[in-house]
């Protein structure tokens, strides 16, 4: 028995076997879960993606910013399991003018962009899935530590410091129904979302030198393996919290 045993957890943002979205999903199905993904734009890349899991999963589409995919989630996710007991948020856009040193000149339309994806869609998709969380269970969402001003993170390091916040509130407001919502702050890693952010290399360079424990930039199961633990039935009473895996980076001051 794997400590996800009959447990029924939906991952979004799966875009290449890189992501830790994928490594989340593979690590789920080993420890004993049902697994179901969702994907934008490029369903075909995702669905391909889903072929390489221990177990082929379904793939819907969703769209955070579509009100009815949205509205539609949870029966379409009702028609492969009767019910859900974990869900990942793994959903982030900024534009490339929001990245990369462009603070002080990024547009409202191009903030509230990031905004609206990478943040106010954390409660949008937990409010989507609460049909199908009657039995309480567990909102996992992934992070980047939002306590610095980070070189070239820009408008997203704002994101995720809403993604916070919001984590907190939602995890105020839906204690009540037995549903424990947690963050995981991973360190930097090479996946598709970071090679969109111009000066990425900046953390690339100076990370593993900062870790007391090393970091590793393409290695996605430490964080994978903070999500299903936080999934799992051996964090029953942790909320509104914020995991780091970032070999200690955050602790240290450097």
């Amino acid at each position: 028995m794997g400590i996800l045993d009959g447990k029924r957890i939906l991952v979004t943002g799966v875009l290449t076997d890189a992501s830790i979205a994928f490594s989340v999903a593979k690590l789920a199905q080993e420890e004993g879960a049902t697994v179901v993904l969702t994907g934008f734009g490029r369903l075909s890349l995702v669905e391909r993606i889903a072929r390489r899991l221990p177990q082929p999963a379904p793939v819907l589409e969703l769209d955070v910013q579509n009100t009815e995919h949205l509205d539609t989630l949870a029966a379409r996710v009702g028609e492969h399991v009767d019910g859900l007991d974990g869900v990942v948020h793994s959903i982030g856009f900024a534009p490339q003018t929001a990245l990369g040193g462009n603070f002080l000149n990024t547009t409202w339309e191009d903030v509230s962009t990031a905004l609206h994806v990478s943040t106010y869609s954390f409660k949008s998709l937990a409010v989507a899935c609460l049909p199908l969380m009657k039995e309480g269970g567990a909102v996992v969402g992934l992070d980047f530590d939002a306590t610095k001003a980070w070189p070239v993170y820009d408008w997203m390091g704002v994101a995720k410091a809403g993604l916070e916040s919001a984590s907190r509130y939602l995890a105020r407001d839906l204690g009540k129904q037995g549903i424990r919502v947690n963050l995981v702050a991973a360190g930097p890693l090479r996946t598709m979302a970071a090679k969109s952010i111009p000066g990425f290399k900046e953390f690339e360079d100076s990370w593993p030198e900062k870790a007391p424990l090393g970091w590793d930039l393409s290695d996605t199961v430490p964080a994978a393996k903070a999500c299903v633990a936080l999934m799992s039935d051996w964090f029953p009473a942790t909320t509104g919290e914020i995991v780091h895996v970032d070999g200690g980076v955050h602790a240290i001051g450097a």
